[in-house]
């Protein structure tokens, strides 16, 4: 792979763009003093004669308490970003559907290959009421979850445009304050506030949910454990799929090939395994491209094969539409029956990627993908086999090879293992993708996460994981040695998922959508019902391999809560020790020490306030830097965060103290890559267009006083709805009524440009700042370690001091973390106890 195609990101690195640019409906420049200033955010525009007087005066004469104008900039994000792909058109709906089959359904198409084969593992065959029932089970449970669940509920639920456990997760937090850590502001909270309008009964119940979530704790934590319980199975999945279908694939050749035994089947399939792993490095782009022709001609072959055995063997078969063969079934094998129903469950693994991988596609492609290919295919694949079982029952073991053609064996087992590699593949990257998600929500140590395409954002590789992976995988094949054993571990991960996020999409149901109580009930009894009993029937398989999902999901479970705890813990401390603006008044302009020319960049995760590291440095550094600026990155619960809104300067303090805030905001699909050099120039730049933004707004103001207040006649309720009703509603409005609001009581720029130009403050303020920044820039990096008191219970110690410390110790952090120049580093070190 090229090198500059690869790109390494640090799992909280930061970086800047221009603040804003344009007109005042798209973005804004915002300014807010935290020593008691009441300078309202106002909006960035090219020529002030462009600007409404009659806006600006009650903008600047009204001064209720007044909303932060960080928290106003985090309430834009929340509804701008559609999903891109919903209005292409058919013909480009169809290209994106056939894209669909190498990325989403590699898992679900490759499982023909063993789901026959572990379902009559389980009851043998003796008549044909037994391939019938099972058959009968298979389409189904196809029919019933993948279709009626996925295709038409679950795929609706996404976070503008993207899916999966997080983003539902994300999308909830929108609506209601149940993320754990303390960051969020008061736009995140309210937003359900303007969606939810209608005086309904179900207006009525969303608004009861959602202060039961945020006055509960205990809802919080549950809320939180189930959603780290999903994430734990999908990456159970990603050891899981890998080895279920490559040895899936490579069995095949142990009816074909004289003396391919069970020896060599797991050695062939660790070699691939090995060789699957080790190109992860190089990323999928090269080879990508591949993904869906090869799967199209899986599909087409399935689809082919089954036609011509139920044409050639028994095509009454199609019998089992009638569901009342799966009571026969049942009726006849009883226990048997049950433990066969797990088998069944094989059939529609890789179902929840139709969702979690939403974020690639639209829901209009992967809908058409498998109603029009997928679904038909597998039926006519399943038919095929349950046709040929029925003069050939005692070939159940190796159904899928025994029901190919003979002539076309060697071309079809070519096939299958690119298929399984490929479904393998797709797991692997979206196992890639859910930790990162993790780690951008803080459920999960920092990693080294490297992307491995410029074109596609979504193409990211994670070396610890990919290599744990591996291991996992290698182990599974060497101690199960069979296919059959490692399904009765694939389906408690598959139905894990599938219940996390039935319980998630009838809370979106209930909290967002507002539907009807009835309906909204209907979802989880139906679905959750058919889920129960698919979890109660491989739960049996515990003592025969279900074990490994479980103890996988444990340990992922085990590790994202204690980070998220301690990360939590380590966050309150920071807020609680925050040093006060009184205590800095005190210490006056100079800050107590010498102030030499220079740029300081703190890093920290305060939202508002001054960091208690700021301390350290001013005790352990004989002089402090002429200019500070508090770099924070905040996650906001959007997929992506447009770079014009994602970062905001504030001052901190009076003028004279030269130190800012920078608030960098990013969605959890955000990609963060830009290098130190193009970081300090843009931030340069950035601060210096803030600087002259606040001075124009101020001689705004100045300017307004001359005028008689008595011209404009404001009502009482008039700011917060027109502060807040463009950012939430922003684009809606028909430009004729845009233009007709800038026609009205314009204000004169004469005097604003000659007092902008006669300002001396800010003159030196920009050369005070193009001082500091020739003699260069400096990162001021806090080690906070958290340690339990003495006097907290035993379980806190473990987790915090030992647990939490050791995840600390080896996640990446300091400049790694933030890839910053080693030689302009400034570490210091603070201890919190909890």
């Amino acid at each position: 792979m090229d090198e500059e195609d690869r790109i390494e990101e640090a799992s909280s690195n930061t970086s800047l763009r221009r603040v804003g640019t344009g007109s005042s409906s798209d973005r804004r420049w915002v300014d807010g003093s935290e020593v008691g200033s009441e300078t309202l955010p106002f909006p960035e525009f090219k020529d002030v004669a462009d600007y409404s007087f009659g806006n600006l005066r009650r903008r600047l004469m009204k001064k209720p308490k007044r909303a932060d104008s960080l928290d106003v900039e985090a309430m834009e994000i929340a509804g701008v970003h559609g999903h891109d792909l919903k209005d292409i058109s058919l013909l480009g709906t169809i290209g994106i559907a056939f894209q669909t089959l190498g990325v989403v359904y590699g898992d679900m198409g490759t499982s023909p290959l063993y789901v026959f084969s572990d379902v009559f593992s389980k009851v043998p065959i003796r008549s044909e009421v037994d391939v019938l029932g099972a058959l009968s089970l298979v389409i189904y449970t196809i029919a019933v979850i993948p279709l009626a669940k996925y295709v038409f509920v679950v795929l609706k639920a996404n976070d503008n445009g993207e899916g999966g456990t997080f983003a539902l997760y994300s999308l909830i937090c929108r609506y209601a304050k149940v993320n754990k850590l303390p960051n969020q502001q008061p736009a995140d909270e309210q937003i359900s506030s303007f969606r939810l309008k209608l005086p309904t009964p179900e207006l009525e119940r969303a608004l009861s949910i959602k202060e039961a979530l945020e006055t509960k704790g205990y809802l919080k934590t549950l809320l939180l454990l189930l959603v780290l319980m999903g994430t734990s199975m999908i990456i159970g999945d990603g050891i899981l799929t890998p080895a279920m279908s490559v040895m899936s694939a490579m069995s095949g050749l142990q009816g074909e090939v004289e003396g391919f035994g069970t020896n060599a089947l797991v050695l062939s399939s660790i070699v691939i395994l090995v060789a699957l792993f080790s190109i992860q490095r190089f990323g999928t782009g090269k080879v990508g491209f591949l993904f869906a022709p090869v799967l199209a001609l899986w599909f087409f072959s399935l689809g082919s094969i089954g036609i011509y055995n139920l044409l050639k063997y028994n095509i009454t078969v199609i019998r089992a539409l009638n569901p009342y063969y799966i009571v026969l079934f049942f009726n006849k094998n009883s226990k048997q029956a049950w433990s066969a129903l797990g088998g069944c469950v094989l059939c529609i693994t890789g179902a929840e990627a139709m969702f979690a991988d939403l974020g690639h596609f639209s829901v209009r492609s992967i809908q058409m993908a498998f109603t029009c290919v997928v679904f038909p295919c597998l039926l006519l694949a399943y038919m095929g086999q349950a046709a040929y079982l029925t003069q050939h029952p005692d070939a159940s073991a190796r159904i899928f090879y025994d029901s190919v053609p003979e002539s076309l064996f060697w071309p079809v087992f070519v096939i299958a293992t690119l298929a399984a590699m490929i479904a393998s593949q797709a797991m692997i990257s979206a196992t890639f993708s859910c930790v990162k998600q993790a780690m951008a929500l803080g459920c999960f140590p920092r990693l080294k996460i490297i992307h491995t395409s410029r074109k596609r954002m979504g193409q990211i590789y994670i070396p610890v994981i990919n290599w744990f992976l591996m291991i996992m995988c290698i182990l599974v094949v060497s101690i199960f040695r069979s296919t059959t054993h490692i399904a009765n571990a694939y389906g408690i991960a598959e139905v894990g998922v599938m219940m996390v996020s039935t319980v998630l999409v009838t809370l979106v149901m209930l909290l967002i959508w507002q539907t009807n109580l009835f309906l909204a009930l209907c979802f989880p009894l139906v679905f959750g019902s058919v889920e129960t009993i698919y979890l109660l029937a491989v739960l049996t398989k515990i003592l025969e391999g279900g074990w490994v999902p479980l103890v996988f999901a444990t340990f992922f479970l085990t590790i994202m809560y204690i980070w998220n705890y301690g990360s939590v813990l380590k966050y309150q401390s920071e807020v609680r020790e925050r040093i006060s603006m009184d205590f800095m008044r005190e210490l006056g302009s100079t800050l107590g020490t010498i102030r030499i020319p220079g740029i300081g960049l703190l890093y920290n995760e305060l939202v508002q306030g001054i960091p208690s590291i700021f301390g350290q440095f001013l005790l352990t550094l004989p002089a402090i830097h002429s200019t500070i600026v508090f770099v924070c990155i905040k996650y906001v619960p959007v997929p992506v965060v447009p770079q014009e809104e994602r970062f905001l300067f504030r001052r901190v303090c009076p003028k004279d103290y030269h130190m800012f805030r920078c608030i960098a905001r990013y969605g959890y699909k955000d990609v963060r890559k830009e290098d130190s050099r193009v970081f300090e120039q843009l931030l340069i730049e950035s601060l210096e267009k803030f600087l002259r933004c606040e001075a124009l707004e101020d001689a705004l103001e100045s300017t307004l006083t001359d005028f008689d207040p008595d011209r404009v006649s404001v009502a009482s309720d008039s700011y917060t709805d027109d502060l807040m009703a463009p950012l939430i509603r922003r684009g809606k409005r028909s430009e004729p009524e845009a233009e007709q609001e800038l026609e009205t009581d314009v204000l004169p720029s004469s005097s604003v440009g000659a007092s902008m130009e006669e300002d001396p403050a800010l003159e030196y303020e920009l050369a005070a700042l193009r001082e500091a920044t020739d003699s260069g820039l400096t990162y001021l990096l806090a080690h906070g370690d958290v340690r339990a008191k003495k006097n907290s219970i035993f379980l806190k110690k473990l987790v915090i001091n030992y647990l939490y410390a050791f995840l600390r110790r080896n996640c990446r952090a300091g400049a790694a973390n933030l890839t910053v120049p080693h030689m302009n580093i400034l570490q210091a070190g603070m201890t919190y106890m909890v």
